[in-house]
Formats: C-alpha cells, sequence, structure tokens
C-alpha cells in the first residue's frame, strides 16, 4: 500500500486508523514517520469497531464516497495490484 499510495493521494482520502486504546495519536503519529507511511492517521469513533465489524487485527476496508464498503480484507492480505485497483475504482467513483 505504501508503494501504491503516493499514486491516488490526490485522488482519494485514506486514513490509518489505531484501534488499540493504549496508543496515543502521538504515538501513533511517531510510528507512522518511523514507518515512512504517506498518509494521515486518525483515532476512531467508539463505536467504529462494532459498525464496521471489524473482529481482527489490522483489518483494511474502504469505503467509497457513497459510503458503500468496496473492498475488505485482513491482517497480511491485500498486496500493490490489489490495492491500485481498490484506489482506481475509489477514485473513478469519486469522479476523479
Amino acid at each position: 500500500m505504501k508503494e501504491v499510495y503516493p499514486e491516488f493521494a490526490d485522488q482519494v482520502r485514506f486514513y490509518a486508523v489505531g484501534t488499540d486504546p493504549t496508543e496515543s495519536l502521538d504515538g501513533l503519529e511517531r510510528y507512522r514517520e518511523e514507518q515512512g507511511y504517506p498518509w494521515p492517521i486518525a483515532l476512531p469513533d467508539p463505536n467504529m469497531l462494532s459498525s464496521f465489524r471489524v473482529l481482527t487485527q489490522s483489518t483494511k476496508i474502504a469505503i467509497d464516497d457513497r459510503g458503500a464498503i468496496v473492498y475488505r480484507d485482513g491482517y497480511g492480505r491485500g498486496d500493490p495490484d490489489t490495492w491500485r485497483e481498490v484506489f482506481a475504482r475509489l477514485a473513478e467513483s469519486a469522479g476523479r
């Protein structure tokens, strides 16, 4: 994802959301910088995990501009070709 995101950074909004209640936004930001992740990070709404039925670590969810989930996968899944396709589909659906 890190390799693909810059191609679409001006076309899709992407956030990494830290869901560990022991992590602070500052800690997540430090980790983001250490890893060289180019996207912004956020903390979740208290109901986010249950609303999106997140049951496993490192769940990846792509939501289009209408609020529909267009991609969902778990830990260790989602190669660069998959993310390129997902981001392209999101950009197209948003008319960008």
